[in-house]
């Protein structure tokens, strides 16, 4: 017997929907990197507790969303870091201060007429002349902020340094012409004659420069060849 037809016909089967494309993450890593690195350069400005975070934050997304800065919002931006650098400024040169007076009483230390500060781990040659300011040296050295931190080191290169020395900062001058070839010695150099108010790469304003320093040679009347590394030049 033949079977019955069917009530209803069937529509051909439909093709599957696809899934939408899964929206990419955003990159966890690269995202925090950012945060980071943004948080450290807002500390090496000195910013700390000033702001806040949550905020700061907030204004992060407008901005990403195509909100702009009004004038008024960058006038007080450019009051609020004039006062930051001008806190700054205030509290580096309280602590060298501090620093220097501290180092004064400190056991083989001498202090100049200018304020500079040094003590002689290595005496050298007695006989040998000291550096003239038009003199090139040969030196190896290291230079570091007040709390530690190296800001330029020719140990880290490999290398000594090669430089005339009336191409660097005051202090470093005034150092170097008391040196003898063969001495190694460590210099404390007073903001005023270092960088004085103003920021210097990674040195920030009116910092007192510590430098650990071995004058290994003196080529008399000799400019740096060019490309020598130096210390900070003044």
């Amino acid at each position: 017997m033949a079977s019955a037809p069917q009530a209803f016909a069937q529509d051909p089967a439909a093709p599957a929907k696809s899934a939408p494309a899964a929206r990419a993450l955003p990159d966890q890593d690269v995202s925090y990197s950012l945060g980071l690195l943004n948080g450290e350069r807002m500390r090496h400005d000195g910013i700390t507790n000033e702001i806040s975070v949550d905020t700061m934050a907030r204004g992060l997304r407008d901005g990403l969303a195509g909100k702009s800065t009004t004038p008024e919002q960058q006038k007080n931006l450019a009051a609020f870091y004039r006062g930051l650098g001008d806190a700054l400024l205030t509290r580096n040169h309280a602590a060298a201060r501090d620093f220097l007076a501290r180092n004064a009483k400190a056991k083989g230390v001498s202090t100049t007429a200018t304020g500079l500060q040094y003590s002689i781990e290595r005496a050298g040659d007695p006989k040998a002349a000291a550096p003239n300011p038009t003199d090139r040296v040969i030196i190896k050295y290291q230079g570091t902020l007040s709390d530690g931190t190296v800001f330029d080191s020719s140990y880290e290169r490999g290398q000594p340094a090669s430089f005339q020395v009336a191409g660097v900062i005051k202090g470093l001058q005034e150092g170097l012409a008391l040196m003898r070839p063969g001495s190694k010695w460590r210099i404390f150099i007073p903001p005023e004659l270092a960088y004085g108010d103003e920021p210097a790469g990674s040195i920030p304003p009116g910092s007192l420069l510590i430098f650990d320093v071995e004058l290994q040679s003196v080529v008399v009347g000799a400019a740096a060849p060019p490309g020598a590394a130096g210390p900070p030049p003044h």
